[in-house]
């Protein structure tokens, strides 16, 4: 077919597909692609699949928070935004969240654009696109912009903090043995060459009861306590640990507070402010969605100029917030794409994402647990976990049940042994529809019945 007539069929295509009701869109384009070739239409189907979840995106904000939850055709068209397999289903997206098609694309043109001519592009054009992006993600956390640091991942933003935060030999900090790994890491080099002192706390999980660990922080404090140091989500089962109210009791205490929010930015539904935190750090690319390798930094304006920066800057001691982002040369494109996530975050709203996803880990939790086998290791009730939750299989590892959903079903997780905690954690995502976690609840019967 020559090539004026592609054009006219793919004009006569595109007015048809106008006049179009959403419920006939799917098989107009089947009927289409059979009819004119998949080359031809290529433009226009990633058009219309565009304006589909955009379409979806609206309907969603139509609904209340716990409305949208449930609405399975509104979520599964909105699921196509992601570029995810359809050979695997992905139920660990607590480590790294997969970035939906817009962000993705977002990162490839900023890339390409630097390649153009790097010094000019990188430093003189996409340098200067920091400052508006502070302000969005200011915006998002309901802070001031100045008190944001964009930078990698947590562990940047809090070893920042850990390693920039004046102590002296004798000096005690509070925190869990249920904190992640490298805060743990980095706090224990600090005991180890500073004299530091880390008092610990072990508290039996799940909990449903805020006094119950407001309690194991009071009673692990002395006189000497300078620092609590907190984690919103537990990383390893999916546990929210109530941090307003741990913020509020440090303060009575002159306590420094800092909030390890890996799992709960643009996860749960609030404001940095509103836990009234000393200092916050937080990754991008789990729960926003943002490129790989994006992070950020909050701290209270006053605790600036007192904080050391990671890396050497010519004012160290300086107010200024941007002295926490000293790391040399580094990519733009992805840091300038984090505000693609943010569009797509704002688009789908906070509240309706949290009621999604503690709805996708209810459906599956509920399912499995009624099985005499199975135990879960986490809190149905919404103030205590939402899309993380973890389970055994009793008389099974947890690494053989992980092992046994991968190679026999083809359901990646991620499987959990720290501490007192021997389970499996799953963590669904925006894009996960019931129908998957069906097959999934599926595939842990038959290895409980086995």
């Amino acid at each position: 077919m020559p090539n004026t007539g592609k054009n006219l069929i793919s004009k006569t295509i595109t007015l048809n597909f106008k006049l179009l009701s959403m419920s006939t869109r799917r098989s107009f384009f089947q009927k289409a692609l059979s009819a004119t070739g998949a080359l031809s239409l290529t433009s226009i189907a990633s058009q219309a699949l565009a304006e589909d979840i955009s379409e979806a995106l609206v309907s969603l904000n139509k609904l209340s928070p716990t409305l949208a939850a449930a609405d399975e055709e509104l979520w599964a068209r909105m699921a196509q935004a992601y570029t995810v397999s359809a050979n695997i289903m992905n139920l660990n997206n607590g480590g790294v969240s997969p970035q939906p098609k817009v962000v993705q694309d977002a990162v490839d043109r900023y890339y390409h654009l630097s390649n153009e001519a790097p010094t000019y592009y990188m430093w003189r054009i996409l340098d200067a696109g920091r400052e508006p992006l502070r302000r969005k993600l200011a915006d998002l956390a309901g802070v001031d912009a100045d008190t944001i640091a964009i930078n990698r991942n947590t562990t940047e933003a809090l070893g920042t903090i850990t390693w920039g935060t004046d102590l002296k030999r004798g000096d005690e900090i509070v925190m869990t043995r249920y904190d992640y790994p490298n805060m743990i890491h980095a706090w224990k080099q600090r005991e180890l060459r500073e004299g530091i002192k880390i008092n610990w706390i072990t508290p039996e999980l799940p909990i449903e009861n805020d006094e119950t660990l407001l309690n194991l922080y009071t009673s692990a404090t002395t006189p000497k306590t300078k620092v609590w140091h907190l984690t919103h989500i537990i990383n390893w089962s999916g546990q929210i640990t109530p941090v307003a109210k741990l913020c509020a009791e440090a303060r009575k205490h002159g306590i420094t507070t800092i909030v390890d929010a890996a799992h709960s930015f643009a996860h749960l539904d609030y404001k940095i402010s509103d836990f009234e935190c000393d200092y916050f750090g937080t990754s991008l690319h789990k729960w926003l969605c943002a490129p790989f390798g994006t992070g950020m930094l909050h701290m209270r304006k006053p605790l600036i100029e007192k904080t050391w920066p990671l890396f050497s800057v010519e004012k160290p001691q300086s107010a200024d917030i941007r002295k926490f982002e000293a790391l040399g040369t580094r990519s733009f494109a992805p840091e300038q794409a984090i505000g693609q996530a943010i569009d797509f975050h704002n688009a789908i709203g906070s509240k309706r994402k949290q009621e999604r996803l503690h709805y996708l880990k209810l459906y599956w939790c509920e399912a499995v647990a009624k099985h005499s086998k199975i135990k879960l290791h986490i809190s149905l009730k919404p103030e205590y976990s939402c899309a993380l939750g973890t389970f055994s299989i009793a008389g099974m590892e947890a690494v053989d049940i992980s092992a046994k959903l991968f190679n026999q079903f083809q359901i990646h997780t991620t499987s959990v042994k720290w501490e007192k905690l021997n389970a499996v954690r799953i963590t669904p995502h925006v894009y996960t529809t019931t129908k998957d976690l069906d097959r999934f609840i599926d595939a842990v019967l038959k290895i409980a019945n086995a």
